[in-house]
């Protein structure tokens, strides 16, 4: 098992559909103590969590869930000290909490702006913050922050300008991460998944949409959440000990570069 005795924390998780939720539960497969953080984090959601995980209901070892606005400042640092207070320390953080609206440049409102970058990059930067504080002190630690392909073509996929920016944003702050807490034993990494299969898809691509996309992947079909919280199992375990700053693409080759 690539994670035991880590303490992983999984912003993002409440969605069965999820990368998310996928993160969480194969970390817990591979010994992560985990919590999961939501805004729509709820009782049933950490049942479920927990029994996919194949956890037998005992005390230790379960997938510990809480409701987490991240853009709250003040909550997100609540549930990091919550955090510190269940476990005594935080060796891995995945960030995953973020929203996709499709829409041309122009018809894009200063509130959808406004929502957009509160959620995808001031929600990072309000995790990251409080988790920084705790890694940069015991002088280790891992954090991987989902953005997206349309951070790297500039949109054009699903997402809208102001979804590409908010991910654009993510990619650089974790390079500052990267770059600033380097020296103290931190890592800080991104994936940059394309065309997975969650429920942000909905509403955004049609059936005709969804075809002509496929036929441009060179490995031929959609990703799975699966597919990017393997990235991620990679990046937050010692098995990237020397990757730092890097952003890993997970996009079954629809965009090489």
């Amino acid at each position: 098992m690539l994670l035991n005795d880590k303490v992983c924390l999984i912003v993002g998780a409440a969605s069965e559909r999820g990368i998310g939720f996928a993160t969480a539960r194969l970390f817990r497969e591979h010994g992560a103590s985990v919590v999961a953080l939501d805004i729509q984090m709820e009782g049933s959601i950490v049942a479920t969590l927990n029994r996919v995980a194949g956890h037998d209901g005992g005390p230790a070892g379960r997938i510990e869930g809480r409701r987490c606005d991240v853009t709250n400042r003040d909550d997100c640092a609540e549930a990091i000290r919550w955090t510190c207070e269940r476990f005594g320390r935080i060796d891995g953080l995945v960030n995953c909490a973020g929203i996709v609206t499709a829409g041309s440049m122009l018809s894009i409102s200063a509130a959808e702006l406004d929502r957009m970058i509160d959620i995808n990059l001031k929600g990072a930067f309000n995790v990251c913050q409080s988790v920084v504080e705790v890694m940069s002190r015991q002088g280790s630690g891992s954090i991987v922050n989902v953005a997206s392909v349309a951070a790297q073509r500039g949109g054009g996929l699903v997402g809208g300008a102001h979804y590409a920016a908010s991910k654009g944003g993510v990619i650089s702050l974790t390079r500052s991460i990267a770059r600033e807490f380097g020296p103290t034993g931190m890592r800080a990494n991104t994936v940059c998944p394309s065309l997975i299969e969650t429920a942000m898809l909905d509403g955004n691509i049609n059936e005709q949409q969804m075809s002509s996309l496929l036929g441009q992947i060179p490995l031929g079909r959609a990703g799975h959440p699966i597919d990017v919280a393997g990235a991620c199992l990679f990046l937050i375990s010692e098995l990237s000990a020397y990757v730092t700053g890097a952003t890993i693409d997970v996009n079954g080759g629809s965009h090489i570069h």
